[in-house]
């Protein structure tokens, strides 16, 4: 996979870890759907053409695109979704899978396989859209067939419900040592005032920024990078729900090095998903 820089502000590519995009005949009833779940406005019509014009706009070199299924059903036809996207999108998406709790260990191992034969580059998972706490026998038995092979980006955090509060992520994290986590919303959605008391310092353990820098001030998003450490934060829009734009606006008023804004919007995805293909771009 090839990538060029866009020319953004930063002499590097940008790289974007966290995207839902789903197929044109659900997207409206999908967006919507989110929307509800947490009460907010969308930014965007949540299209993968949306998608592209504010990449380009905002200088966004590459996105990682996933959908998440909330029924067995739905996976492989969601595998053929993103696997196509990826294909056609010139190194600009970069597709991640996904797994259901209902799913059997056989059929778990057999679409992780699949997952890495389609050239995607890890698993989605959410626990409260899924119904399943992220420390259950269900998710751990995902975690063990994706272990060493996959990372898995997991939705984090939620003061309503009881499926992914941040100490039960830190349990999958300690079970699966071999196991890369990215932890979203810095690793606990509307719960940051704890999140870090469980999860920073988890070597296996990475966080993302999206849906956050707009529900807390500079200055706790500071705190927030300095616990769990520039090496382990990466960049994320949670697009349709927020703008590239705006969410890297944020990024770059916040007061960080130039070492370690580059960590947080380029180099550790990189280094994650094994984009030698960046390691030139200065």
């Amino acid at each position: 996979m090839q990538y060029q820089d866009p020319g953004a502000l930063d002499s590097y590519p940008v790289i974007n870890i966290h995207a839902h995009v789903f197929p044109p005949k659900i997207l409206e009833r999908a967006v919507e759907s989110i929307g509800k779940f947490y009460d907010l406005s969308m930014h965007s019509d949540g299209s993968l053409e949306t998608l592209t014009a504010e990449n380009k706009k905002a200088g966004v070199a590459c996105t990682v695109v996933f959908s998440t299924a909330t029924a067995v059903l739905q996976v492989p036809s969601i595998h053929t979704f993103i696997a196509k996207i990826q294909q056609e999108s010139n190194g600009r998406l970069i597709g991640f899978g996904t797994l259901h709790p209902d799913m059997s260990t056989k059929e778990i191992e057999a679409e992780v396989a699949n997952i890495q034969a389609l050239g995607l580059h890890g698993i989605k998972l959410h626990p409260d859209f899924q119904h399943i706490p992220a420390d259950s026998d269900a998710v751990f038995r995902m975690a063990r067939s994706a272990s060493g092979k996959l990372p898995i980006l997991i939705h984090a955090g939620d003061y309503r419900h009881s499926f992914s509060h941040p100490e039960q992520i830190r349990n999958l994290a300690l079970a699966f040592p071999d196991l890369t986590l990215i932890a979203a919303h810095f690793g606990g959605w509307s719960e940051w005032h704890k999140a870090p008391d469980a999860l920073a310092g988890l070597p296996n353990v990475y966080v993302d920024t999206s849906s956050t820098l707009g529900f807390i001030s500079p200055e706790k998003a500071s705190e927030l990078i300095g616990r769990y450490g520039a090496d382990h934060v990466l960049f994320g829009t949670d697009y349709p729900m927020w703008s590239a734009e705006e969410e890297l606006s944020r990024i770059r008023r916040l007061p960080l090095s130039a070492e370690d804004r580059r960590k947080i919007l380029y180099s550790n995805a990189c280094a994650l998903l094994s984009l030698s293909s960046f390691s030139s771009v200065t």
